[in-house]
C-alpha cells in the first residue's frame, strides 16, 4: 500500500471515528481509531520489519506498546488503545482514543493526520 492510498484509509477511519462520537458511541470510535493506527502501522513496518508484531491492529499495537525504539508518549498511546473498556464499557483511561491515534501516526507517518 502507498503512503497516499493509507492516508486514506486513516482518513476514512478518522472520519468515522468523528461521527461514532457524535452518535454516542465509544465503542465505535475505538474501533475506528484503533484501525486508522493500525493503518500507519502496517506501513510504517513495510520498511521497519518486527518479529511478532502479527497482522491485525490489536497485535501491532500491543506490539507497539512494547517497542523500546518509540517515545513512551507513543508506547502509552498504543497501551491505552489495546486496554480492554470496563464491565461499563468504559475505557479504564481518561484521555481521548482520537489524540492517542493522533500521536501514534504523527509518529510513524510524520504527518499529522486530518
Amino acid at each position: 500500500m502507498t503512503l497516499e492510498e493509507t492516508q486514506q484509509v486513516i482518513d476514512a477511519e478518522l472520519t468515522a471515528a468523528r461521527q461514532a462520537r457524535k452518535a454516542g458511541n465509544e465503542g465505535m470510535v475505538r474501533v475506528c481509531v484503533r484501525r486508522a493506527a493500525g493503518a500507519a502501522l502496517g506501513f510504517w513496518l513495510e520498511t521497519h520489519p518486527r518479529q511478532g508484531w502479527g497482522m491485525d491492529a490489536m497485535t501491532r499495537l500491543k506490539g507497539l506498546a512494547q517497542a523500546v525504539d518509540v517515545s513512551g508518549e507513543v508506547r502509552d498511546a498504543a497501551s491505552r488503545l489495546t486496554a480492554r473498556v470496563t464491565s461499563a464499557f468504559t475505557s479504564p483511561h481518561t484521555t481521548d482514543p482520537l489524540e492517542d491515534a493522533r500521536i501514534i501516526i504523527r509518529h510513524l507517518l510524520g504527518s499529522d493526520p486530518s
